[in-house]
């Protein structure tokens, strides 16, 4: 590295040093939040890219930046007979990290004080990387992702994200106002807290940049503040520049994050009737493109949040939705982990119970814009798939036994009757990684 990024590094290690992040209590377990462990599962990661239900015992996990350890301990809770390592250029973070999971006892981890640089160093090779709120800091990303492909197992699984130029547009001309009144030529502390703060209390509420950026709510917290107006070595990024370097540093993109969130046609107002030209050259442009014109009509995200790994060649992915006859009276379904919760299932019963409609998107919800319902009568025969995976005519099955008879015509359900309602739901969550679904050989 030459002086100026080995000088931006560590004034990153200070401030992370004097203020580890998140700033999370030690106590504080995210067991219960379904949604933080779906997106820490490799389980949802491998399934989106393989159409397989990965095992999590003995796998490798890396936190890359792992900070306090917040992430780290939820990669834990997510993957259970995982091995976690877990890096940071902070020490007092690397500290921090080793002290939170041993209080909730996961032994199996170990934390070490290095650069994302010094990886290979450690000689592990690993199943799943998660790099989370750290790749925009490092000075040159593409270097970053080679040091994370060094140490990927060949079908491993990178999970990173970049700041969003056009979304935190408003946060960078902040940075450079406060760049300029010489707030950040240290590691910002009280003193530079106390300036920012009274500063942009001070500007009129209409104001363009108090406008689009200040909020009291949030404005109380220092770790609010430093990673927003005071967050050294902060640097957003488009999809394009995304792209370039995953080709630059010769990985496959697999997937936004949140995929279902990046819908270009949830953008309009008909999502079945597009603007003719557009709608008929959609089906011709590659992923990236559509990602890009995303993009360009919304500034919803502020993650560029993605999967990537190894070339993996050509993996011929028959949609759920497509799939043959056949395919479908060969397969199983299972739940994804992080809704096989007795919590879970006891809200399905009573949603059953009371007649009542299930909202699924509740417990997790980020990979969705927009809540999911299901007809709790159908859902009840979903049931099963608490005690395990269950073939999927078997699910058919206790459809018939649930509803026997048409509701339309009063007629005996045929089979055929029976599958359609099933498959229907099935592909309705799966598209949502809710259920996963997988043909047996």
């Amino acid at each position: 590295m030459n002086a100026q990024p080995s000088e931006s590094l560590e004034k990153i290690r200070q401030q992370f040093d004097t203020g580890p992040y998140p700033r999370v209590p030690l106590q504080t377990s995210p067991k219960g939040d379904l949604n933080l462990l779906y997106f820490h599962n490799l389980v949802t990661a491998y399934y989106r890219r393989n159409q397989k239900v990965a095992d999590t015992q003995g796998k490798w996990i890396l936190d890359a930046g792992c900070g306090s350890g917040h992430k780290a301990l939820a990669l834990a809770e997510a993957n259970p007979g995982a091995k976690i390592i877990g890096i940071d250029i902070s020490d007092v973070s690397v500290d921090l990290a080793r002290q939170r999971l041993a209080y909730h006892g996961f032994e199996n981890a170990e934390f070490y004080a290095i650069s994302i640089d010094d990886i290979a160093d450690l000689g592990f090779q690993f199943d799943y990387i998660n790099c989370d709120e750290v790749l925009y800091l490092i000075p040159d990303i593409h270097r970053g992702l080679q040091s994370f492909k060094s140490v990927l197992k060949s079908d491993g699984i990178i999970r990173t994200n970049l700041h969003s130029s056009s979304q935190r547009y408003t946060f960078y001309r902040a940075q450079e106002l406060f760049k300029f009144m010489g707030l950040m030529e240290d590691n910002p502390g009280e003193t530079e807290l106390e300036i920012c703060r009274d500063f942009m209390q001070a500007v009129n509420d209409s104001i363009f940049l108090k406008a689009r950026t200040w909020d009291v709510k949030h404005s109380g917290r220092d770790e609010w503040v430093l990673a927003n107006y005071l967050l050294q070595g902060d640097k957003g990024y488009s999809i394009p520049e995304m792209f370039a370097a995953l080709k630059a540093a010769d990985l496959e993109f697999v997937s936004m994050v949140n995929w279902r969130c990046w819908e270009l046609r949830d953008l309009f107002q008909d999502p079945d009737n597009l603007p003719p030209v557009f709608g008929i050259s959609l089906g011709e442009i590659s992923l990236e493109q559509q990602l890009r014109i995303f993009e360009l009509l919304e500034r919803r995200h502020r993650l560029l949040d993605f999967w990537c790994g190894h070339h993996q060649g050509d993996r011929p992915r028959v949609a759920v939705a497509d799939w043959t006859e056949a395919d479908w009276r060969r397969a199983t379904v299972q739940l994804h982990p992080q809704l096989q919760n007795s919590q879970v299932k006891a809200d399905l019963i009573d949603c059953i119970a009371s007649r009542a409609a299930w909202e699924i998107s509740k417990y997790i919800k980020d990979v969705t814009p927009h809540p999911v319902y299901i007809d709790s009568r159908v859902g009840a025969c979903l049931l099963p798939l608490w005690d395990g995976p269950q073939p999927v005519m078997a699910i058919v099955r206790r459809w018939g036994e649930i509803a026997p008879l048409d509701p339309v015509s009063l007629e005996e359900m045929d089979e055929a009757r029976a599958e359609q309602v099933v498959r229907e739901l099935l592909v309705k969550l799966e598209s949502y990684l809710y259920l996963l679904l997988e043909l047996s050989a």
